[in-house]
């Protein structure tokens, strides 16, 4: 099978562009060959980047309070069009694809860093929200639940997928083990500092093979209207927002190392049959587990409605 990460820029709170971009993307990789291709974390519409550049967890901020309502306003609906017309894209082209999205949950009030599996036959499969935000992300993002914790079968490859530092909560990983995947995406903001370590690690444990996939952000593209535009400018010359997207072996080696800067789709072919060989000296889900000593059950229901 072949796969791939697209690591596009990311047309930040543009959601109408984002949309296009991933229509886009979806559309080369297509022409690629490309059978699965994955989007970074919250691509649509954006990773919220002010958290980290402008002070975003500081408390009683008018221009705070101000960007959060204007991140909520742009959170996409599951039902939304969107949704449908990146369903309908993914249709088209025949490509599996995993996006990440800003989810706004019932009530608008609720948003979740989601990540949808979208198959071209059955449309969306799977949403899984982030289980636990980082301490920033939670003045945007509340905490998910495990009704996401699925493996999907693609063309006879079976696939799971985390949110960001979800890849380094050891329980979290284990639960898509345990379903003996032979692909791990993982989706990123878009940085080789965070990719670099974690793909390869997460090739060896579960005896898989790897892929990350992060954005391109720009600075210069934050919107003119946003309201700590100034801030985000002025608070590094360069955006850290590199990409990072890699593709790692079963045996932890790089079939494609860490992208840094460029907006291109990162590509590789895979074989399940190699994850079977290299689970002879390591089956994170077989005898190996040793499930008459360790038990662990994940409960799926869905925390909140929609």
């Amino acid at each position: 099978m072949r796969v791939a990460a697209a690591q596009a820029r990311c047309p930040w709170l543009d959601r109408e562009a984002g949309v296009r971009k991933v229509v886009d993307f979806v559309g080369r990789a297509a022409a690629e060959g490309v059978e699965l291709v994955v989007f970074p974390e919250t691509f649509l519409p954006g990773y919220p980047i002010w958290l980290s550049e402008a002070g975003g967890v500081e408390f009683a901020d008018d221009r705070q309070e101000a960007a959060c309502a204007a991140y909520r306003e742009l959170a996409v609906e599951l039902s939304g069009p969107e949704v449908r017309v990146v369903v309908e894209s993914v249709r088209d082209h025949g490509v599996f694809t995993y996006l990440g999205i800003a989810e706004r949950g019932p009530g608008r009030g609720t948003v979740y860093c989601t990540l949808l599996a979208i198959d071209p036959v059955t449309g969306v499969c799977g949403v899984h929200r982030k289980l636990v935000p980082t301490p920033e992300e939670r003045a945007v993002w509340s905490n998910g639940d495990g009704h996401g914790l699925q493996v999907h079968e693609v063309g006879g490859v079976r696939v799971g997928g985390l949110c960001c530092w979800e890849n380094w909560m050891p329980l979290a990983r284990h639960s898509p083990y345990a379903q003996a995947p032979d692909l791990h995406v993982s989706v990123w903001p878009g940085s080789t500092r965070l990719t670099g370590d974690i793909t390869r690690f997460v090739a060896l444990e579960g005896g898989v093979y790897s892929l990350a996939a992060g954005a391109v952000v720009d600075y210069a593209d934050v919107p003119a209207g946003f309201p700590l535009r100034d801030e985000v400018l002025a608070a590094r010359h360069r955006s850290p927002y590199d990409g990072g997207s890699a593709i790692a072996g079963p045996d932890g080696r790089w079939l494609v190392a860490p992208v840094r800067g460029e907006e291109r789709l990162v590509i590789a072919d895979i074989d399940p049959a190699v994850v079977r060989g290299a689970r002879r000296e390591l089956d994170p889900d077989g005898l190996r587990a040793r499930p008459d000593v360790f038990g662990v059950s994940v409960d799926r229901r869905r925390g909140f409605p929609g």
